[in-house]
């Protein structure tokens, strides 16, 4: 298996690629030694998650051993509904590579971003800021947190990403405890902002697309046509009632969904994280 490929990019940041895992690792603390253990803990990630890759394409089958597996299992078992673990991978990776920077340096500040899904670390008076941003780039606002935030994953999912989904959102970003879960719990959302058997949403088995799909036969978004502004509302609303439940239950702490121009914020009372563009 080839080894992972790194990168220094500006603003002292490291990209690694490794097969289909593809990080941006900022670091504020000691940068060389963190960045060393997490090009070498990513050499070990993908050859884990390949020895069980049929046991995490399984909605409810048995934990796994490996350590990246075990999060991945652990967050979608978190959520209620059909979900498998592979809902977490990116969140998890991120999670495992940040693990490995902390266990090998001392830094104030440090983040793994896994294709928009990011692990956090944050100490002392250190403060993290990301954008959010919809297809096509449009931005949608922005993410404050420092380090009394309970926040330290961040993760985003919708129509136009990385991954196949049941719903119409166009972007859902979630902030959680973690990454994986907040990476499952990103997809789910945006797979509620549906509206059941509309003419104008077009849906097709995922196997049709993807052969080794986790979801099955079972039918996910290619293409959504006109909607008018109550549709949109009432898919939000759809997205909004799955979000306020999983954080009524301590999944979430904040999520911000999108459709149309239209958004939904939804924030914890005691810590205001979102700002809408």
């Amino acid at each position: 298996m080839m080894q992972v490929q790194g990168a220094l990019l500006s603003r002292g940041r490291l990209h690694l690629q490794h097969g289909p895992i593809d990080l941006v690792i900022g670091v504020d603390g000691a940068r060389d030694i963190a960045f060393d253990g997490a090009e070498t803990r990513l050499n070990t990630v993908l050859a884990e998650l390949m020895n069980e890759i049929d046991l995490l394409r399984l909605c409810d089958g048995p934990a796994p051993k490996g350590a990246v597996a075990r999060k991945m299992w652990e967050a979608a078992q978190a959520h209620e509904g059909f979900v498998t673990p592979m809902a977490g991978v990116a969140g998890a990776v991120a999670e495992t590579v940040l693990d490995a920077m902390l266990h090998t340096a001392d830094v104030k500040r440090a983040y793994v971003n896994n294709g928009g899904d990011i692990a956090l670390h944050l100490s002392g008076d250190a403060t993290f800021n990301v954008a959010m941003a919809g297809l096509g780039g449009a931005a949608l606002g922005k993410i404050t947190l420092d380090a009394q935030s309970k926040v330290r994953g961040i993760a985003t999912s919708g129509q136009g990403g990385r991954s196949l989904s049941f719903g119409i959102a166009e972007s859902v970003t979630v902030l959680a405890e973690t990454a994986s879960v907040a990476d499952v719990a990103a997809t789910l959302i945006a797979g509620a902002v549906d509206l059941s058997n509309h003419r104008s949403i077009r849906r097709v088995s995922a196997q049709d697309i993807r052969e080794d799909a986790d979801l099955g036969s079972r039918e996910v978004v290619v293409s959504v046509g006109e909607l008018n502004v109550q549709e949109i509302d009432r898919a939000l609303q759809n997205g909004v009632q799955r979000a306020r439940h999983m954080q009524s239950q301590g999944l979430i702490q904040a999520a911000s969904l999108h459709l149309r121009g239209q958004s939904r914020q939804i924030e914890l009372n005691s810590e205001k994280v979102l700002e809408h563009a």
